[in-house]
């Protein structure tokens, strides 16, 4: 393509190579996750919900299909799949539980993802292979009552004595604060110096001084588990560090870039479960004499939902497209994917109620669940208007 002499090459670039469609092994991989969510989560789905528990027990079977190690490499016991073999893995578990989505993805895409970017070999020894095994699950110690979307405002530090660090402070919101075996967590290590004081250490669960506090009441995604993470003088090693001292926000980002992916993943399979919800009661529900599916009314509420669905799913692969050819920023792709996903997520699930009437307000159909389920992703890992604002410093500049 040819611009005019004097005209501004657009801020959206095109990639003409960039093919989306699934390979065989990508379609075999969906099915494969899809018969796994049905047959392992479906019977589940409500008893987790209820219990406010992720089910330690079905670990080794999410492990068993390499969904613990998903993008990381073989040599460490990961599965070693793509970006977008990743996003098809998430969406299928949240296509039947967004809350076991969930949990796969803050496993996979923080703290395992933390410790493939940036760990020591020794580090990757000792930490990532029991991880992606499935062997122990992994958080990430980022957000805090004081520094929720200013991450920089946090407030746990990390002192130097002698040859060790010394830890304080309180983490919250914490995926698996309670339960993970491996922990990451973000921390001051120089005040004076703003962003660039801070660092990231990676600890076991047992060392002293470490401990979990208040588990949180959820609205929904209730069997993944959220906690608070307590340090009390938690004394680790240096090797405890993990990535360069002072660059533990810079690879926070990092992180995050790869994360929203995994969250619009999420969303996208959230809101096509509530499509396929809603189709199905539009279907069977008759009303006057005919299934509510045959009304204009209900066809255009389906029409849209797929119309979005699909539009949501091919920004989220574009994005994970442009991380599997490393290109060098994909901070803005991942953003507008994770605003735009989430976003129809919640309409999805808004509109699945709708469809189900009366019977999208109780617990026997799953719409409810959708419903409560769907709020979060406009929220974790960045809100809506965080992706806003990082779009629009992308657009037009600080």
């Amino acid at each position: 393509m040819q611009w005019p002499r004097g005209t501004a090459l657009p801020d959206v670039i095109f990639f003409t190579a960039m093919d989306l469609r699934p390979t065989a092994e990508q379609e075999l991989l969906r099915k494969t996750v899809r018969e796994f969510a049905e047959a392992e989560l479906r019977p589940n789905v409500m008893t987790w919900d209820e219990a406010q528990a992720f089910p330690l027990t079905l670990l080794p079977k999410l492990a068993a299909l390499g969904l613990t190690g998903i993008q990381t490499p073989e040599a460490y016991g990961g599965a070693g799949m793509s970006e977008i073999e990743y996003c098809i893995c998430i969406e299928e578990l949240a296509r039947v539980d967004p809350s076991i989505a969930l949990s796969v993805a803050a496993h996979n895409g923080l703290s395992v993802a933390h410790l493939s970017m940036f760990g020591t070999e020794a580090q990757k020894k000792k930490f990532l292979i029991p991880l992606a095994k499935g062997e122990t699950l992994g958080a990430w110690g980022l957000t805090e009552a004081g520094a929720g979307s200013d991450a920089s405002a946090m407030r746990v530090s990390a002192r130097r004595e002698g040859d060790d660090w010394v830890l304080n402070g309180n983490k919250q919101f914490i995926t698996h604060g309670a339960i993970a075996g491996t922990l990451v967590i973000i921390a001051v290590t120089d005040r004076d110096q703003g962003r660039r004081g801070i660092s990231a250490f990676v600890l076991s669960r047992g060392t002293p001084g470490l401990s979990a506090g208040k588990k949180e009441n959820k609205l929904g995604m209730r069997a993944s588990d959220t906690s608070e993470v307590v340090l009390q003088d938690c004394r680790v090693p240096g090797r405890a560090l993990l990535g360069v001292a002072g660059e533990g926000f810079t690879n926070t980002l990092q992180v995050l870039d790869a994360g929203r992916i995994g969250i619009a993943a999420l969303a996208v399979g959230l809101a096509q479960g509530a499509y396929d919800a809603a189709r199905h009661y539009a279907l069977g529900r008759r009303q006057f004499g005919q299934a509510i599916a045959s009304f204009q009314a209900i066809r255009w509420k389906l029409a849209d939902m797929a119309t979005r669905i699909e539009a949501a799913r091919l920004l989220t692969y574009r994005a994970a497209w442009l991380r599997d050819q490393k290109a060098e920023r994909t901070s803005t792709e991942s953003s507008i994917a994770k605003l735009y996903a989430s976003e129809i997520a919640v309409r999805a699930a808004e509109e699945c109620v709708q469809i189900h009437g009366g019977y999208g307000f109780v617990k026997d159909y799953p719409a409810e669940k959708f419903f409560r389920d769907g709020k979060l992703c406009t929220i974790g890992e960045g809100t809506s208007e965080i992706q806003r604002l990082l779009i629009g410093r992308q657009l037009i500049g600080r």
